[in-house]
């Protein structure tokens, strides 16, 4: 047990102040430079509807992305599949969730990690294993919206695991530079705190830690989901549109691969090891040279 406190509070150390290095350097500059310029394009909302040239007409269109509601539009428009939507908007005291499944998931259209996210299963949030009614939602939903003026919030099919399960989903992260993949990261959550982490090569194949370890223990052993093939070809395909350094999460679920978010600011440049930031670096001079 001790032991075990030990090894999650080095990693803790490790993440909060081993996280400089050239690609840490570059994500923080994005963010705190040059994507504040492009703030107002996360607020417009585009739909599959519209061809792709006018999803990326202005410099900087991918903030666009960061909507989690433009990216699932953006990844039906590229031919991947996506949660079904139940409902959307800002007045959640009109969400009828006599009209929901038994399950169902909640997230908010802008933010990171689990903030304002429910995974519901007949009244119990896995994410927290606490149950909510109706009206707790609600009132919980009511400030996260209130957080922000184009704060939204979507409510979402719960997507099944490949044995049909509904389970706190297992996250594949992709480290996406143009159309290539320099590395997987693959979450396998507890809750809303810790789990395990593994990585890996588009080929599967094991790789050192691109991350250090906390919030989730690093483990070398994980099973390859049926659809990885597929999620591989459709990650390639919207990083290739994408063009800048991006990460795409998927989900192996019921339905095959399953499109989640791109995130172009992972971690604020925190938490990378010598090995990722080196790696990811060298992805980035190779196949997105002088790009932001």
């Amino acid at each position: 047990m001790l032991e075990h406190i030990g090894h999650h509070m080095l990693g803790r150390i490790n993440y909060r102040f081993n996280s400089g290095g050239e690609f840490s350097n570059r994500i923080k500059r994005r963010h705190h430079l040059l994507w504040r310029e492009a703030e107002p394009l996360r607020r417009l909302w585009l739909t599959q509807k519209h061809p792709l040239n006018e999803w990326r007409d202005e410099n900087l269109w991918q903030r666009r992305l960061s909507n989690k509601l433009n990216a699932k539009e953006f990844a039906q428009l590229n031919g991947c599949k996506t949660s079904e939507l139940y409902w959307k908007g800002r007045n959640v005291e009109k969400i009828d969730f006599s009209t929901l499944p038994a399950q169902y998931v909640i997230r908010p259209t802008r933010g990171s990690g689990c903030t304002g996210v429910f995974l519901m299963n007949d009244g119990l949030n896995l994410l927290d294993n606490k149950r909510y009614s109706p009206e707790e939602i609600v009132l919980l939903l009511r400030a996260c919206v209130s957080e922000f003026p184009n704060q939204h919030i979507l409510v979402e099919e719960f997507l099944q695991n490949e044995a049909g399960e509904y389970l706190i989903p297992v996250d594949y992260k992709f480290y996406c530079f143009n159309g290539k993949i320099a590395g997987i990261s693959v979450i396998n959550r507890f809750g809303n705190h810790g789990g395990t982490r593994s990585f890996f090569n588009e080929d599967w194949i094991p790789m050192k830690p691109l991350l250090f370890s906390f919030p989730y223990d690093n483990i070398s052993e994980q099973a390859k989901p049926k659809c990885f093939d597929e999620m591989v070809e459709q990650v390639k395909k919207l990083s290739k549109i994408y063009g800048i350094f991006v990460r795409i999460d998927f989900y192996a679920t019921s339905k095959g691969a399953v499109f989640g978010e791109f995130t172009p600011t992972p971690g604020l440049g925190m938490g990378f090891t010598k090995f990722g930031q080196k790696l990811f670096t060298a992805y980035w001079d190779q196949y997105c040279k002088g790009q932001i």
